[in-house]
């Protein structure tokens, strides 16, 4: 089977058991809040992103793309990065408490947008329960080289291994700041915007909320600090025995409700290659 059936990864990769996970919607939400703390990567999403006024669809577009990306043939990997490079080129901006300028192609901005989510994925999947040896959560983020390369980092930036990763967010700690556009976009994903019957009729309210804070919680301390609200003692610890529990609920579920349909995609792409040739 060539690449392009298997797509950037392929059905034998730590990353499509990764991203098949549950409990990766918690590892996306983390991600979000990570992300915001870049004063420059944060002014970007706030001036160029469409994140407030269409928040559902923006979420949706990035399921699609982390979906695509994931478990797309090689062409449809190709073709959806293509996209956001497109989307991105020329877009600049200054950012309004340090009057500093920014591009959004600048590739220190796109690593740490892949940083945040890469970290938030395995870093969620093993606290919530995954079983993943040292060495494969070295792969998965070896793997995810690729990823990054597709949004336009080079190849030579990108931490390709779990020590690697540490070290660079050790890097980016005195970057880091709580602008007013991150504690907006914070409050933005705890209390989304919901049609009002939703929020009348339904539990969707308290359990959105309910999710979004467990996943800041599963933040790490010093980034929950940039926000200036570490929790209570034991917070980490709390939020760990939460996501476990979630977890397992979810993999109770059957596994047609588990599975998205990126990855069934994938799954009935590949029988079908494999059913050619056999």
């Amino acid at each position: 089977m060539g690449a392009e059936e298997t797509g950037l990864f392929g059905p034998d990769s730590v990353t499509w058991r990764v991203h098949s996970d549950p409990v990766l919607f918690l590892g996306g939400l983390r991600a979000l809040f990570l992300q915001a703390l870049h004063p420059l990567a944060m002014a970007g999403v706030a001036q160029h992103s469409q994140f407030q006024a269409d928040p559902w669809g923006r979420l949706i577009r990035t399921a699609e793309y982390v979906g695509t990306v994931t478990y797309g043939s090689l062409s449809q990997a190709q073709a959806i990065g293509a996209v956001v490079r497109r989307a991105h080129r020329g877009l600049t901006g200054v950012e309004p408490e340090t009057g500093q300028s920014y591009r959004v192609t600048d590739p220190e901005l796109l690593l740490w947008v892949h940083n945040c989510e890469v970290d938030s994925f395995l870093d969620t999947a093993r606290r919530s329960g995954m079983r993943l040896r040292p060495d494969e959560a070295d792969a998965y983020l070896a793997e995810q080289v690729r990823a990054a390369r597709l949004v336009g980092v080079p190849e030579a930036m990108v931490p390709d291994s779990v020590a690697a990763l540490a070290d660079y967010f050790a890097r980016m700690r005195p970057v880091i700041r709580c602008t007013a556009a991150a504690r907006r976009t914070a409050r933005f994903l705890l209390f989304p915007p919901m049609p009002t019957p939703v929020q009348l009729f339904t539990p969707a309210r308290p359990a959105w909320a309910a999710l979004a804070a467990l996943s800041y919680s599963l933040l790490p301390d010093w980034a929950r600090r940039g926000y200036g609200l570490t929790g209570l003692p034991g917070t980490e610890l709390t939020a760990t025995a939460l996501a476990r529990s979630l977890r397992l609920v979810l993999m109770a579920l059957p596994t047609s409700l588990r599975q998205g349909p990126h990855y069934r995609a994938a799954q009935a792409r590949i029988a079908s290659v494999c059913d050619r040739t056999a």
